[in-house]
């Protein structure tokens, strides 16, 4: 693939496993977030998403069923493998995927396969979702994974929308936090460069931010950044972990608001602990939200 060939893919979703739907709409309300109906995967998985204004949205990850998902997965459906994978080796929760907005997976597949980083077969499904006037809706999706076997504990997906749900989605996009976008997803390696080229194919962009501690790649929607642990620890109060294990490791999500005050209040209201730190809320992991959550303007 030449580099003139190249469109740069805004971030679509992020893919957030958590131990309980229940629980984890319960902290995201209290974070002033509106939640959509719970749904259903017909591979055991099931979710309750936060769409937000730009496009993109949050997948609070549950398992529905785990016969069923250990069936898909020894089947070859990546995303649930990748999912159990996860929670063998991390916990219940936390951030272990970034979705990118795509047109054509098929053509996403042969890129990174290409690449070397192919993470498996494509995956094609469709579900329903409950909208808020009560009705229903089915959309259908193809998946095409990117992986570095190196990274057994993140991986990228481009997701294309096949038969998208409605478009109008304006009641849920409407969050009581003022939350109005996807500004910033990070990441943590120990040397953030060696997952260059994984960053820069999942989002098929070629231009890359070097930060004194580590890198950035901007995407169409939401920037993508990698940090060591100085860099965590500096920029988020991360403290770095002694021994920790190599490999890619979601470790925050920032948000653009409307109004840091307001969502100052409502946090402080709500009982919802937080630090301010360079005039941004850094809401720490909690049950129902396994990732730091950073509310900026």
């Amino acid at each position: 693939m030449t580099v003139s060939s190249r469109t740069p893919r805004p971030i679509d979703h992020l893919v957030l496993p958590v131990s309980d739907l229940g629980l984890a709409r319960e902290r995201l309300t209290a974070l002033g977030f509106t939640v959509a109906k719970d749904a259903r995967h017909p591979f055991g998985t099931e979710n309750c998403c936060v769409f937000l204004a730009d496009g993109s949205y949050l997948e609070p990850l549950g398992i529905a069923n785990r016969e069923e998902c250990e069936a898909a997965a020894r089947k070859g459906n990546v995303f649930v493998a990748r999912d159990q994978a996860f929670r063998f080796r991390r916990g219940i929760e936390g951030f272990s995927g970034i979705a990118m907005a795509s047109s054509d997976a098929w053509e996403d597949d042969q890129r990174y396969t290409h690449a070397g980083l192919s993470g498996g077969e494509v995956l094609e499904f469709s579900r329903d979702m409950l909208l808020p006037d009560g009705t229903s809706a089915t959309g259908s999706f193809r998946l095409a994974f990117a992986a570095d076997q190196r990274s057994p504990d993140f991986f990228f997906f481009a997701s294309q929308r096949i038969l998208p749900l409605p478009s109008d989605r304006k009641a849920l996009e409407a969050h009581e936090n003022g939350v109005l976008a996807l500004s910033e997803v990070v990441l943590s390696e120990q040397n953030p460069t060696d997952f260059q080229y994984l960053v820069q194919e999942a989002a098929d962009e070629r231009e890359v931010e070097a930060l004194s501690f580590g890198m950035s790649v901007d995407t169409p929607r939401g920037r993508i950044t990698v940090l060591n642990d100085a860099g965590l620890e500096g920029f988020y109060g991360i403290p770095s972990v002694a021994g920790a294990d190599r490999g890619l490791k979601g470790r925050a999500v920032v948000f653009k608001i409307s109004s840091l005050s307001d969502c100052r209040r409502l946090l402080t209201e709500r009982g919802v602990a937080f630090q301010e730190r360079d005039d941004r809320l850094m809401v720490p992991p909690a049950p129902g939200q396994g990732v730091l959550f950073v509310f900026g303007e």
